[in-house]
């Protein structure tokens, strides 16, 4: 566990206790239980309809789990069930192509403008008063995604991996205590990829809990010890990524025949 966030926060990042989560008249999460310690790197892995969107959401606090009369609450983000949704992503940054989408869709955002818009949790600065120490954290946090060069620019003339470099300061402007990471690589190719790799690379390396969710066993960047398991709302295999990167368990979690291998910390998977 990373030093840094365990002195920062001495609960857990997340904590859930046999949670459920109705989609309709489909449990999208039956009865999950799942406990994430800050500075614990975790990737959390499944096919399309595993339950990972509603997790996501979930942890966003966007969905709740059914209600239950006795204690623990279902869910509880750094020890709290309860949340304001600003103060949440001050301390929970998140990363996902939807938001990308959302600010993208503000005619005319700059990319200043739109990592300084996460002070208001909005999606742009308008008719609100912008302080010079909010500037200069939102260019503090550019320079530390290596998006600075881009301020300046309109957020809808960038690429798929700058605009994903700007949605990292965004999230990085309150010195959150994790990241969470929905999807992070979709749209991007594969040099534009890496590099993004890279970044949360050092991210991981400096003290932020990585959250990263994906049904892309190549994302998982080698600083992420743990891998949970998801298979049609339940957790199907939770531990060490050694463990449950392999050929078994990933072919029982995508219902097909999967080969793994691993190369320098890296995992690969293809059907066999």
């Amino acid at each position: 566990m990373s030093e840094i966030a365990a002195e920062a926060s001495p609960d857990p990042l997340l904590e859930i206790d046999d949670a459920t989560v109705l989609r309709g008249d489909h449990a999208a999460l039956d009865r999950l239980t799942l406990r994430i310690d800050c500075g614990e790197h975790t990737a959390i892995l499944g096919r399309n309809g595993s339950g990972k969107s509603t997790l996501v959401r979930l942890v966003a606090r966007e969905l709740h789990a059914l209600a239950r009369v006795e204690p623990p609450p279902p869910v509880r983000v750094f020890g709290r069930e309860r949340w304001n949704l600003a103060e949440l992503r001050g301390q929970l940054g998140i990363v996902s192509p939807a938001l990308q989408q959302q600010l993208g869709s503000e005619a005319g955002g700059e990319v200043l403008d739109s990592v300084v818009s996460a002070f208001f949790s909005a999606h742009d600065t308008w008719d609100r008063t912008v302080t010079p120490a909010m500037r200069h954290r939102a260019l503090e946090a550019l320079e530390r995604a290596g998006a600075s060069t881009l301020v300046g620019r309109p957020l809808d003339s960038l690429s798929t991996g700058e605009a994903r470099r700007v949605l990292i300061a965004r999230a990085l402007v309150h010195q959150p205590k994790a990241l969470l990471l929905d999807e992070p690589c979709t749209g991007l190719d594969m040099t534009a990829q890496r590099a993004f790799l890279e970044q949360l690379r050092d991210l991981a390396r400096a003290g932020t809990t990585l959250l990263m969710v994906t049904h892309h066993v190549e994302e998982i960047v080698p600083e992420i010890g743990r891998v949970v398991l998801l298979h049609r709302g339940h957790v199907l295999a939770d531990g060490a990524r050694e463990t449950v990167l392999r050929d078994e368990p990933l072919s029982a979690a995508f219902e097909a025949t999967v080969s793994v291998r691993q190369r320098d910390g890296w995992y690969h998977a293809a059907l066999a």
